[in-house]
């Protein structure tokens, strides 16, 4: 299998969706997490409720009106001020600890992102965290005004970069993600960040499962859609073998 393309999901992928805890610990204490967590699962089933509606509104608009929500169902003070300290953490998330050097090693081919993310928000994302220097491409779902797992957004990807689903290999932590780039067609690695034993262990040793733990159980856990990742892998340090391991 001739693989020429790298393209990355961005949240949750590349960007540790869960580093903007530390600023709304900062900001709520005692509500980072749940903050986090409520803000995440509202901010994706809202990309999939408009995509449905066919009332789109790009990833900005989507996050704030998220983050909005999760305040508010949590009774916590909207302040203009903290709402934007907050909201501004989306700018400046943090790289896994692996991103970075995995790129480098891989620049022999193809690198991009394709992601829900706004062109705005993406562009300002990738040039604070250094991967501007990186990447070939940084693809926004905005021109098809419709969100992932849509195929219509999976293929930005050969009309982008001019290389064929055939030779490429999409990477995304998110289950949904992978499940709509393998319906498209698309060879798919599925970073299994949190495993099944893992799960099950975190939650046999809690009397009550903190927010962190059901966010994994509902959004890093694989779906039950028929369709399968052709590779699992744990970290994005594991793509260089596998790559060999596919040539």
């Amino acid at each position: 299998m001739t693989i020429k393309a790298l393209v990355f999901d961005a949240y949750g992928t590349l960007y540790d969706i869960q580093s903007v805890a530390a600023i709304t610990e900062e900001e709520f204490p005692g509500y980072g997490e749940i903050i986090t967590q409520i803000w995440r699962i509202k901010q994706l089933e809202y990309t999939w409720l408009r995509s449905l509606m066919r009332r789109y509104q790009d990833f900005s608009v989507i996050t704030r009106d998220s983050l909005a929500y999760t305040l508010r169902c949590l009774g916590l003070k909207d302040d203009p001020a903290v709402f934007g300290r907050i909201m501004e953490k989306y700018l400046h998330l943090d790289l896994y600890p692996d991103a970075k050097a995995t790129l480098v090693a891989m620049k022999d081919r193809k690198l991009a992102i394709l992601s829900n993310g706004s062109t705005d928000m993406l562009n300002t994302l990738v040039r604070n965290s250094g991967l501007d220097r990186v990447l070939d491409a940084t693809i926004s779902i905005d021109s098809k005004r419709v969100f992932k797992p849509s195929p219509e957004t999976y293929t930005l990807i050969e009309s982008n970069l001019g290389i064929p689903r055939a030779e490429v290999l999409f990477v995304s932590s998110n289950p949904f993600d992978a499940c709509g780039a393998k319906a498209f067609g698309l060879n798919v690695a599925w970073i299994e960040r949190v495993t099944v034993q893992a799960m099950a262990l975190a939650c046999v040793k809690s009397d009550a499962v903190p927010p962190l733990t059901m966010f994994k159980a509902i959004r890093m856990q694989m779906d039950e859609l028929g369709l399968e990742p052709d590779f699992r892998i744990k970290t994005l340090a594991d793509l260089p073998e596998l790559l060999k391991s596919m040539a």
